[in-house]
Parts: C-alpha cells; sequence; structure tokens
C-alpha cells in the first residue's frame, strides 16, 4: 500500500521517516495541513494517508507521555459556533453538507486503524484536532464531555483528513503522549519518548501492510 505521512514540523521529519512511506512536512494547524496533504495527493496516488507527531493525552484516557494513541474519529473540535455557555457544532448549526458523516468536522479513518491499534499496543479512540492547545483544566474537561472518550488533542489531524476526504483517500490520525492535556508545563514534556511511540506505530503500520 501506498502511504503518505504528513508531519507538522522538520523535527519530526527527521525522527519519523520511514523509508517505505512518502513524508510530507505541512506546517503547523489545520489549514497547513490540509493544503500539503491536497498538494502531496495532487501530485501522485496515494492509498492511505497518516497524519502523525505528538498530541496531549485528555484527562480520563489513560494516557501517559510515551503512550501511543490510534484514531477510531478525527474531529475538528472548535469548528462551530459558541452560543453562550453551549458550544454548537456544525450539525446543530444547520451546516452540516456530508451526508455521510456527523457533521463537516467529524471525519471517519481507515478500516484498519483498530486493527493496527491492537498491532502497536496502542489506544484506540476519538482524536481531537485545535486550533489553539488547551491551557487549562477547565477547558480540557470540557472538552472531554463534549467529545466522550477523546484520547487526544493535536492541531493538524482533521486538516489531513479533510484533504483525503476530499480526494476519495483513507486516512488515520497516529500520535504519541508528550504531556498531559491542560496547564502548559513545558518541563513535563517527553517529546523524544513521544516521538520514539510514534516511530514504533508508523514501522508496525507499515510492516503490517508489507
Amino acid at each position: 500500500m501506498n502511504v503518505l505521512i504528513v508531519v507538522a514540523t522538520h523535527a519530526e521529519a527527521e525522527r519519523l521517516h520511514i523509508p517505505a512511506a512518502r513524508t510530507v512536512v505541512s506546517g503547523v494547524g489545520a489549514v497547513a495541513a490540509a493544503l500539503a496533504t491536497a498538494q502531496a495527493l495532487v501530485e501522485s496516488p496515494y492509498e492511505l494517508v497518516v497524519s502523525a507527531g505528538i498530541a496531549g493525552a485528555y484527562p480520563g484516557s489513560g494516557l501517559e507521555p510515551g503512550d501511543l494513541a490510534v484514531s477510531s474519529r478525527i474531529v475538528q473540535a472548535d469548528l462551530g459556533a459558541q452560543d453562550g455557555e453551549r458550544f454548537l457544532s456544525l450539525e446543530e448549526l444547520g451546516l452540516s453538507v456530508r451526508p455521510a458523516q456527523p457533521h463537516f468536522a467529524d471525519f471517519p479513518v481507515w478500516e484498519g486503524a483498530e486493527n493496527l491499534a491492537h498491532a502497536a499496543c496502542a489506544a484506540y479512540g476519538p482524536m481531537l484536532t485545535l486550533n489553539t492547545v488547551t491551557g487549562t483544566h477547565v477547558r480540557a474537561q470540557e472538552l472531554t464531555r463534549r467529545y466522550p472518550g477523546a484520547l487526544t488533542e493535536g492541531m493538524e489531524g482533521a486538516g489531513v483528513a479533510h484533504a483525503a476526504a476530499l480526494a476519495g483517500v483513507p486516512a488515520l490520525e497516529l500520535r504519541g503522549v508528550s504531556n498531559p492535556v491542560g496547564p502548559r508545563d513545558r518541563s513535563a514534556w517527553r517529546i523524544r519518548e513521544a516521538l520514539d511511540a510514534t516511530r514504533h506505530g508508523l514501522s508496525t503500520l507499515v510492516g503490517t501492510l508489507s
């Protein structure tokens, strides 16, 4: 299977490059990720697109730094409208334009994702994409109430999934955990361990497809 891996930074690309797949550096954020993915899909045909990198883990996910997460769905969690204390999704706003999806910000994933999670000893569940990284316990708890079972928070997954969906190519998000979601404490981040976990997941993926 011809696999495209999309990462946000050159530092991630250096650690996560897998010889059997093409790695593209998109830049940070869902828009940059969507544009880079779309361009790569125009240049060459791919059968699977993977958004890979590091992420924060939500409270209640059971994930610790160095653990690996695989997406069961990919959600652009802050795309909608705030109505007082209530968040309104695109579906609730009447802006859903894809009948096969709950709303335009909620993307299904590659059908082999759950088997990959088992093979890589990874957690399997919803993974959220946000434009602004969460920095408080209150916000983290709000997001986990809105999206039960959410595992991780990143900034590119939904952009990659959106571009892949428009091209008719299945997508997957795969991330190693570097820190808990909540107040920023850079001293507690475990980026090397997170990247090691992500590389293990990518290697397992490529191994299962060969």
